[in-house]
């Protein structure tokens, strides 16, 4: 295999303040090392001295790693706790209970604020709610809920009482929720009437309905439902509770069911290449532990903080960064409804200076359609607001492009707020790359290095090591506590996606391809293995080619970059553009893609301009702001789209999309 070609060049650093080294959780570059050779001298007793340290166990485990079984991997697996308890209980017990847990700001701006003890005992009536619906340990549990309080108490309730959930985005359509349903086994879903975005409110309660008359769904016995809107829905006499009325008469306290380590936690469906979505299963402590870990680490979460990240509780990085590891911190964060652009695009900076926010974690796309709105709409400018609470910022999702970066870092952090760029998965269950506040000199558009006691390398197709500075598949060479322990019932696909034969079987593939900065080891992300493109025998990562578009800063406000096949190149590059200004059409497009050609081959080279060019409004979204590269590459392809579209936020965009210049 020829190797992945690496054609951006950045040589911009930004090392640490001596402030943000001496307050931070780990101080200098000496700090980190030193972690990386404890886990590397000992790597089971690195993990179990971490999990002593940090999670409260019922029953102390005795075993750390158990790899008896490869690559079916076990942690702590004699020890017994709850994940409840370590995040709510220990509050109430360590002097937390009256402080502010969640600041929950709805669509519409209104502001509640709900401390531990009444977050805790909000989740013990759930719980005790749920139990007295016949839901129990092991039982599966579909939540289907808008952003709310009540969505991460859902969340908790279930842990509390040892049921196994799986939330679904309140944006996926009637046949998502029936298929997660149908394969997690669900006896139960928790939903609410309908959820409030953008000014406009959304049925979930009847979609849920949708789903279950689909059939394959009679195992569902219990269907919560919380009152958001009040406006008129169907309940099913016996199936259907209202959530106030589950709650009317509870006990505020509730025993926490005493799992093992290895309970599973929670299901999260992720999409597979199949099109069928694969359930990925997590364990409970070795799942916290990483939770906790990177809050403390990567945030540098300190008790003054006001934390928000902005991913909804349906997404890994809400469950994560929301629902566990903050709560397990002891920190106050923001739980946020809305959309970034409503009222206005100025809602973000709006929430941040009025919330005093000091730790601010995002995602790529959502800074750069705030960039164009920065561009194009006065009002909506990080200038307008007050931003200096901000002490550090996060980006999450997807590589985020330079140019992305330097505007996040110095429109938003006012060029003193380190940006952690967190490379992680679903799989993964929090950062396994990422830059550490009091540790690493940044360089834009690098996720930089892995997190203490993660063995990430760049291999070829063989499993062997590539030398730094050429790219290749990145790979995780051990275990480690949070990592995916199966999909759910298909452990061959489990072992076949994650732990392919041809690398050997023992290397966890990520499915990303990355480079090695030669002189540094900087980790950079090139984008999915799938998305590398081929091109006249160059083999080039879409990411790259999407950053020298966006880095022509005059024009680009965002790019998406996919392949469709060539006689000529055997691959072409196809980009799809969304302008700073208005979409052009006629001869003033054809200029700007010219403009931009001459712009990639100048940034990269000829090899890399594209042959098609693109303009849209936007670009294919899914609610939660991913580019859904699918479609795309139908498009480019010319294909009839026949996927499934009801999760897209912006379905009619595909139509300007189909029009080549």
């Amino acid at each position: 295999m020829a190797s992945i070609d690496s054609v951006l060049q950045e040589h911009r650093v930004f090392p640490p303040s001596a402030e943000t080294i001496a307050r931070a959780a780990i101080s200098g570059m000496a700090a980190y090392e030193a972690l990386c050779k404890e886990a590397e001298t000992d790597y089971a007793g690195y993990w179990a001295r971490l999990a002593r340290e940090h999670l409260l166990w019922k029953k102390p485990f005795t075993q750390s790693l158990d790899e008896s079984n490869a690559p079916f991997y076990k942690w702590f697996e004699d020890g017994t706790l709850n994940v409840s308890f370590n995040c709510l209980d220990r509050n109430l017990e360590n002097g937390n209970a009256d402080k502010v847990a969640l600041i929950f700001e709805a669509d519409d701006g209104k502001v509640t604020r709900t401390t531990y003890r009444e977050l805790h005992s909000l989740v013990c009536k759930f719980a005790n709610g749920l139990k007295s619906r016949g839901i129990k340990k092991g039982d599966r549990v579909i939540i289907y809920m808008p952003m709310s309080v009540e969505g991460v108490a859902a969340m908790q309730a279930c842990a509390r009482i040892g049921a196994t959930h799986s939330v679904v985005f309140g944006g996926f359509s009637a046949k998502s929720v029936q298929e997660r349903v149908v394969d997690a086994g669900a006896t139960a879903v928790i939903t609410a009437d309908e959820q409030c975005r953008g000014g406009k409110n959304i049925a979930l309660k009847a979609v849920v309905d949708e789903a279950i008359a689909m059939g394959g769904c009679e195992a569902i016995h219990s269907v919560v439902v919380y009152k958001r809107t009040g406006n008129a829905i169907g309940m099913s006499a016996g199936r259907d509770v209202w959530l106030h009325d589950l709650l009317e008469g509870q006990s505020a306290t509730c025993e926490p069911e005493w799992v093992g380590a290895e309970h599973p936690l929670f299901l999260l469906y992720t999409s597979g290449s199949t099109g069928k979505p694969k359930g990925v299963q997590h364990s409970s402590a070795g799942y916290l532990l990483h939770a906790i870990l990177t809050n403390k680490w990567t945030f540098d979460l300190k008790p003054e903080d006001v934390y928000w990240c902005t991913a909804d509780i349906g997404w890994v990085t809400g469950h994560t960064y929301i629902a566990y590891g903050p709560l397990a911190c002891g920190a106050t964060q923001i739980v946020f409804e809305g959309v970034p652009t409503y009222p206005d695009a100025g809602r973000f900076w709006r929430v941040i200076q009025d919330q005093k926010v000091s730790v601010f974690y995002t995602a790529p796309t959502a800074i750069r359609s705030l960039i164009k709105a920065a561009e194009t709409t006065a009002t909506a400018h990080p200038r307008n607001y007050d931003l200096t609470s901000l002490r550090l910022l996060g980006t999450v999702g997807e590589p985020i492009n330079p140019e992305a970066w330097m505007w996040y870092y110095e429109q938003i952090g006012g060029s003193r707020c380190p940006v952690m760029d967190t490379f992680w998965q679903t799989e993964t269950g929090g950062h396994v790359i990422t830059p550490l506040p009091g540790v690493t000199p940044l360089v834009p558009g690098s996720c930089t290095l892995p997190f203490p006691g993660i063995a990430a390398a760049v291999v070829d197709e063989s499993g062997h090591d590539v030398e730094w500075g050429k790219g290749g598949f990145l790979v995780i060479k051990r275990p480690w506590p949070s990592m995916i322990r199966t999909i759910w019932g298909d452990p061959e696909r489990y072992r076949n996606s994650y732990f392919p034969g041809d690398l050997g079987g023992k290397l966890y593939l990520a499915g990303d391809g990355a480079v090695r900065d030669a002189k540094t080891g900087y980790f950079t992300i090139m984008g999915r293995i799938d998305d590398v493109l081929n091109v006249s025998g160059h083999r080039m990562g879409t990411m790259e080619i999407e950053s020298a578009l966006v880095s022509c800063t005059e024009l680009v406000a965002e790019a998406a970059v996919v392949g469709r096949p060539d006689d000529l190149t055997g691959e072409a590059i196809c980009a799809f553009v969304v302008l700073k200004g208005p979409r052009p059409t006629g001869d003033a497009a054809k200029a700007i893609v010219k403009k931009l050609q001459d712009w990639v081959a100048k940034e990269i080279g000829p090899i890399a301009k594209p042959k098609d060019i693109r303009f849209g409004d936007n670009l294919p979204k899914t609610r939660s702001g991913k580019i859904m590269r699918r479609l795309l590459r139908s498009l480019a392809k010319g294909e009839e789209i026949t996927q499934d579209v009801s999760t897209l936020e912006n379905p009619a965009i595909l139509e300007q999309l189909k029009q080549s210049v």
